[in-house]
This record gives C-alpha cells, structure tokens and sequence, in this order.
C-alpha cells in the first residue's frame, strides 16, 4: 500500500488508526458503551465516566487538524460533547474554518455548542433546521433529543413526537433511559394517561436501576399529584400494577413519596389512598409506618367526621422517625387542625353553609411560631378550600 498510495490518498480516519490511535469514531463508541451501562445501574460506570470524560477531551484536542476533513469524525466530535464532553473542541473546529468543516456540518456543530452552553434561543435557531432522521442513529437519537427540550415549554407534542424517535433509534441505551424520563413528565402533563401508564410501566421494568432512576421517580411522584384516584378508583388501581413492577421496598418509598406530594398540591384523598398503600408495605420500618401515619392523618385533618381520629394519629406519632421536613408538616398538620377547632359551632356552619368562615379564621388566625410557615400555607391552602369542611370531597377532585 506504501508503493501504491500516495499519503493524500489515504482517509484521515485510516491515518489516525495506522499510527495507532483511536480514531474519534471509536473514542466515542467506548463512552457510548460505558454510559448505556449507567442505565441499566452500574455504580462503576458512573464513577469511571469522569475519568474516561477527562481522557477523551485531551485525545479530541490533541488529534492532528486533518482529522477533522472527515465528516465522520466531525459528527463523531459533536456527538461526544452532547454526551458530556467538553465543548472546546467544538470551538477549535469552529475556528478551523470552512477548510476543515463542511458547509453542511456548520449547523450542526453551532447548534450543539449553544445547546451544551446553554444558549437555549440561538440552539433551537439553528437545530431547527437539521433533520435528526439525515443523520447517523445514535447521533440523531442525541440530536432529537436536544431539540425535545429546547421546545418542550412551547410545543410539548413536537417534544413527545422527537423522543419517540429517540426511543425507536437507540433501545436500550442511556438516550432511550433519558427519553422515558422526560416522556413521563409530558404525558402527565398534557394529561395522556395512559401513555404516562404505559411509558412508566415500561421504565420501571426495564430501567429501575439506572443512576438516574432517583430522578425519575421524583417526576412520577409529581405526575401523581395530577391525577385524582378519588374520583376515578380504576387509574388507582392501574397505578398499583404498574408499581408491581418494583421492589417492595422501593414501592413503599415511591407511595410514601407520591402522599407527601399529594397532601401539598391538596390532593388528600390520593394521599390517603397511597398512605394506605405504604402502609402495607412498612412492615416493621419504624420510619416508613411513622411517615404512612402521619401523610394519612394529615390528608383528615380538614374533615369534620375525622378530624378528632386525625389529630390523635398525629399526637401520637414519635417524632424521632421522622425528618426534619416531616416533624415540619407534622407541626403545620397540629397547628391547622387547632385553627379548625377554634371556629365556634363547626356542624352547624357544615349545614347551612351561607358564609364559609371557616376559611377566613382559618386565614386570620394567629400561627404558632413552631408551625413552618410553607408547611402551615400548604394545610391552610387545603382548608380554604373546603368552603368551611361541607363540601371537602366535591373540591377534592377538582
């Protein structure tokens, strides 16, 4: 080949390998397989990816400028810092010119800079314009996937419709992993329950021990303060399938996390409901049954026919199993539920419900200074609107 080929002749990729160096392709083909073990729940992987990070920025920046005349190590370079390199190298390749990068990838290597800095309007600008189905899967399974959340907030369709290709273009990776999360969140959002069932379902089988899965139950506890298992017992009852598909222990924790963020957004027949259900799960954990205790009594406090039953539940519980953020709600739940009892002839104001003053001394009355204030505005939020406790369930689904 030496005799033969004349050195202009031979493919900048195939140079970099004939030296012995990994050509950018493969540099980021290894970060690829170490981040799709991230989701699948490898601690190691995700502590060596920095490392690996820190390696593959030197490799970038030190391969030689001719590298870059080939298209495929251009992508190669954008699709490693989408996947968190450090965005300089896109900054020397812009610098490099139109002699080392084609017109046609100019866009694409603007656009991810701007992505990975943050500069969210002159991203979508420029993104907007490239087609994610034109390029490589993996690299347009990235692309889409930035385009998702530059839009989300102004068409969350479009955002749902790109991590769907997302998802069709690289199953089974860390790509797929993120698409779920955020395609949870939308559905919930856009109030796509059955997609938000099935989405769910699916993440929690195939993804439950990703490094990320923290975050993704933080958003299914959130989408399930948006749905009102009050009023349509069939949702609860698709909810605890779907949440077979975890450890128990890990299912207590996301009900117990899922009640708590029902009693704030003032759902408190869901947060009764999964108070239940966590519950039944504590066995013996003295902190999981303390917290199951006080989410479900604090859900009461605003009914008249289970107040009494709500405030011994909560008097009795040990605060030394609680946190700091419970022994919070735990104080607000008292503090609201002394408020309630305050109000002279309570029944009576429950039948004939002309003036809800409840909801005004509720509003006016002095708050002990042991009550957290977010806490207290939380529980008064859900007395006000009670319109003075006789209408607790009609407003509950609303």
């Amino acid at each position: 080949m030496a005799e033969n080929t004349g050195p202009s002749e031979v493919p900048a990729e195939q140079k970099v390998e004939a030296v012995g160096v990994p050509s950018p392709v493969q540099l980021v083909r290894t970060l690829h397989l170490m981040q799709d073990q991230i989701a699948v729940g490898s601690t190691e992987a995700h502590v060596a990816q920095r490392g690996l990070l820190g390696i593959l920025d030197d490799r970038f920046m030190n391969l030689e400028p001719e590298t870059w005349q080939s298209g495929k190590n251009v992508q190669a370079a954008i699709s490693f810092v989408l996947s968190g390199g450090n965005p300089s190298i896109l900054r020397k390749l812009l610098g490099l010119g139109a002699s080392v990068i084609a017109e046609s990838d100019r866009p694409l290597v603007e656009g991810a800079l701007a992505y990975v800095e943050g500069r969210e309007d002159a991203a979508q600008s420029v993104l907007a314009s490239v087609d994610p189905r034109s390029l490589p899967p993996m690299l347009g399974a990235q692309l889409a996937l930035a385009q998702s959340a530059l839009i989300v907030r102004k068409d969350a369709a479009k955002s749902d419709e790109l991590l769907d290709f997302v998802r069709l273009q690289a199953p089974g990776t860390l790509l797929e992993e993120a698409a779920l999360r955020r395609q949870v969140f939308i559905a919930s959002q856009t109030g796509k329950m059955e997609k938000f069932q099935s989405l769910a379902t699916d993440y929690l089988r195939r993804y439950r021990h990703s490094i990320y899965a923290g975050n993704f139950r933080q958003r299914l506890a959130s989408a399930l303060t948006r749905i009102d298992f009050g009023k349509e017992a069939s949702r609860f009852d698709g909810f605890v399938a779907m949440m077979s598909e975890l450890e128990p222990e890990a299912r207590r924790d996301l009900y117990l996390l899922a009640s708590r963020s029902s009693i704030e957004q003032g759902f408190t027949k869901s947060a009764q409901m999964l108070a239940d259900k966590a519950r039944e799960l504590a066995g013996t954990d003295q902190e999981s049954r303390a917290r199951a205790k006080l989410y479900r009594a604090a859900s009461l406090i605003t009914s008249p026919q289970s107040i009494d039953g709500a405030v011994n539940e909560l008097r009795s519980i040990d605060r030394s199993n609680l946190t700091a953020s419970d022994v919070s709600l735990l104080d607000s739940a008292l503090a609201m539920a002394d408020q309630i009892r305050r109000v002279p002839d309570v029944q009576s104001r429950v039948a004939t419900p002309a003036k809800p003053e409840v909801t005004k001394v509720a509003a006016e009355a002095p708050v002990s200074a042991s009550a957290p204030a977010q806490g207290l505005e939380q529980l008064q939020a859900l007395s006000k609107a009670r319109d003075a406790l006789r209408r607790v369930d009609k407003l509950i689904k609303n």
